[in-house]
């Protein structure tokens, strides 16, 4: 039998286990970093948003969503009262048969300008947009107190039974667009403007 045939393996055993080990610890220290950066929630903005809502504003977050899904900005941001006013309506409405959808709730500031911008190529002059759409610093659903619903139908039993909800619509030529008025269950819709340049807010 040789010498070497002879010679113990228990170093070079020891050495690979040492080398296993450390691999592990590489390992299990990489995934700790990796998790402690993607796993750390954003705490949400000062005004109590989550962060999921606050970096919504650089999406398009436009419908059509059902009045009840608080996951779309677009229902989640609307002004409360008005939400509250919109799902009594909607479960009213579903009651005589009709669904109720949003169209557009709340918008971003970009994704109001952006609806102006073709409305001012669609209709030739801001001139004639402003019929259709408002600036972002102007619009009411920028501030989340407008909602357009569809379909048709929808628009149609809301324009005659809103009213019990405290919803009207706010202009003539948009019979899909809704606001909340406190005073409408007791004293009726105020008239609808023909159109949003004859709104005084607008101006």
């Amino acid at each position: 039998m040789s010498t070497l045939a002879q010679r113990p393996r228990a170093p070079f055993a020891l050495v690979a286990a040492l080398v296993l080990a450390l691999l592990g610890l590489v390992m299990i220290a990489t995934g700790v970093i990796v998790q402690t950066n993607t796993a750390a929630p954003d705490a949400g903005t000062p005004g109590g948003e989550p962060a999921s809502a606050a970096s919504a504003t650089s999406e398009v977050v436009d419908g059509p969503a059902s009045p009840f899904d608080d996951t779309n900005p677009t229902v989640a941001r609307l002004d409360p009262e008005l939400r509250g006013a919109l799902r009594e309506a909607a479960t009213a409405a579903q009651l005589d048969g009709v669904e109720m959808v949003v169209n557009s709730g709340w918008r971003t500031p970009e994704r109001q300008e952006q609806l102006l911008s073709d409305a001012i190529s669609t209709y030739g002059s801001r001139e004639a947009a402003a019929r259709w759409v408002a600036p972002a610093d102007k619009s009411s659903h920028v501030h989340g107190e407008a909602v357009d619903v569809g379909d048709l139908d929808a628009a149609i039993w809301l324009g005659d039974h809103g009213r019990e909800f405290g919803l009207c619509q706010t202009y003539a030529n948009e019979r899909w667009h809704f606001e909340y008025r406190a005073s409408a269950p007791r004293k009726g819709c105020p008239a609808a403007y023909p159109d949003p340049t004859y709104d005084p807010r607008l101006q």
